[in-house]
């Protein structure tokens, strides 16, 4: 049996086993270049740092392709862009656990912005502000994480 990591022990279902929040990221194409958005100062976990598109699977969203469909809904609620019937293409995963202590499974998608959809800060509790990068513009800012440079680059090859 593996050793659990630092922090997790309070992270388990009631049968012991490890339990964890499934997010989707999703980073947006047009042109070249990358939708990231700021996150919102009051975000509990990495306020303020550009990030792709993206949030939790909820309860009610289990089903088939939960995972697309979380992105799918994410988009809508936090840039108000409708991504029916865009493809999305499996980018990354990885596991963190967030500045507040959840251990977190994170699944990264890309997809092409809709042609004629004008993002906008819908939700702007979770979404401060937004702007176009190519994947190098990105690593060289200074609010980009490195987590999200790398994911950035991962997804624009």
């Amino acid at each position: 049996m593996s050793t659990p990591t630092p922090g997790l022990a309070a992270c388990l279902t009631q049968g012991g086993r490890p339990a964890f929040v499934v997010n989707v990221e999703v980073f947006l194409e047009r042109d070249g270049r990358w939708l990231l958005i700021q996150r919102g100062s009051g975000e509990t976990h990495a306020a303020g740092v550009l990030a792709g598109v993206g949030g939790k699977v909820e309860t009610d969203g289990a089903g088939v392709d939960v995972l697309e469909e979380t992105a799918r809904r994410e988009v809508a609620e936090e840039i108000g862009v409708d991504m029916t019937g865009v493809e999305l293409a499996y980018v990354e995963s990885g596991f963190f656990v967030t500045d507040d202590g959840d251990p977190v499974i994170n699944v990264v998608f890309r997809g092409r912005m809709p042609a004629h959809a004008e993002p906008v800060a819908a939700l702007p509790h979770e979404v401060a502000g937004f702007a176009w990068f190519t994947a190098a513009e990105a690593e060289t800012d200074a609010n980009c994480p490195p987590w999200i440079a790398r994911s950035l680059r991962r997804a624009a090859h």
